[in-house]
This record gives C-alpha cells, structure tokens and sequence, in this order.
C-alpha cells in the first residue's frame, strides 16, 4: 500500500523537525514537502499530489495559515487538512471550521498523538478539541471575557484608537470604552497599554488580517 503524502508548513525550525521524525517512524505516511511559510502553499497543492497538510497558523513572515488553506480548499478541496498551532487563540478553531479544515491540533496541550489526529482525519474523521487551551490574562481566565470584549481586545492590540475600534465593529466608541473598563476591572490591568501587552503575551487574541490574493 502507497504511504500518503504529507506536506508540513510551519516556521519553527524545531516543530518541523519534531513533525518530519513522526512521519519517518510511520509506515503510513511519507514526507512530500517541509515548508517554513504558508505563502506559497497552496501552490505546491495544486503543482504536486499533497494527501494531508500540517499547517501552522501563525508564521513569522506575516502569512498565515488560515487564508492558505481556504486558498487549498478552494483549488484542491479533497486535500486533508490538519491546523497546528501552540497559540490559544480562541477564534481560530471557529474559523477553521468555516474554512473546512478537517481537524484542529494544540501542538503543547493536545493529549491525542499527531499521528492518531492523521490516522482519523484521514478515514473521515473531524477531529477538533472542545474549546481553546485556557490562559491567564491579568487575574481572569481567558474564558470569564465575552465574544465582544475579546474583539475588541484583538484589535485593540494592533495600537489603533477607541474610534478605530468602534468603526470596526460598527458599536459606538462609549460602548468600546465601558468593554475596556470591563476587562480592566476583571484582569487587574493599570491601563489600556497593559492590557494590550498582557494580550500580546498570553497569546489570547492574535490579530491576522486576511490578506488579499
């Protein structure tokens, strides 16, 4: 029986490493490419025979894999796809769902073996986690915040104005200011700068705008 194809995109060095060792100790699948951007991936999608694709979500050089593989379902939609990612970012795994990526791994806290996520996913399966790893901000976990005060902490992290954020997601720049309050009483914050940093660094909301193509 032919090993399936797997293609590994991911920017840390140490991950495609880890990734590459898995498959080499495998009799059911076989490493066709190890890429360290998502940019391109999708193009050696459709130039070469990709069964599954490991993809990171979040890589270094500003692409994403999120928009890569809506662009492989798009072209090559009998692909499997496995999203990757250490990050707790807890709008990802909706919108992989959207995008039809069949499964959803957290590289750090998933208890099941990467390679049981393939076997499944590659018999039919969608294997995705109930909810997003749970993390500290301040003195709040990450799930006593609600779906509108982690929007706008997610742009609010890009630097931009109460007024930016309230013309993003069409609320008024009051109702922005009493969210932030909101969060700066649940997470024991000084100020709007450290709930930005303390954002940035839990990794509880990370801002990747889709980039056109």
């Amino acid at each position: 029986m032919s090993k399936a194809k797997v293609m590994i995109v991911d920017d840390q060095f140490v991950s495609r490493q880890l990734f590459e060792m898995y498959l080499k100790s495998s009799e059911k699948y076989e490493l066709a490419y190890s890429l360290e951007s998502a940019m391109f991936a999708d193009t050696f999608v459709l130039k070469n025979k990709i069964d599954i694709v490991l993809m990171d979500i979040l890589m270094g050089d500003g692409s994403n894999g999120l928009d890569a593989a809506e662009r492989i379902k798009k072209n090559r939609p009998d692909t499997k796809i496995i999203a990757v990612t250490s990050m707790p970012e807890v709008s990802w795994i909706k919108k992989a769902r959207e995008i039809g990526i069949e499964s959803f791994w957290y590289k750090e806290v998933s208890k099941e073996n990467i390679l049981d996520v393939m076997d499944r996913t590659m018999a039919g399966e969608s294997v995705y986690p109930d909810s997003a790893p749970k993390v500290r901000l301040g003195l709040a976990a990450s799930d006593e915040f609600t779906e509108r005060e982690l929007e706008v902490l997610r742009i609010m992290i890009t630097g931009v104005s109460n007024a930016a954020i309230a013309k993003k997601l069409s609320i008024s720049e009051s109702t922005v200011k009493n969210h932030i309050h909101n969060m700066l009483e649940k997470t024991g914050c000084a100020s709007r700068t450290e709930l930005a940093i303390e954002a940035r660094v839990s990794g509880i909301v990370v801002n990747i705008e889709k980039k056109s193509t």
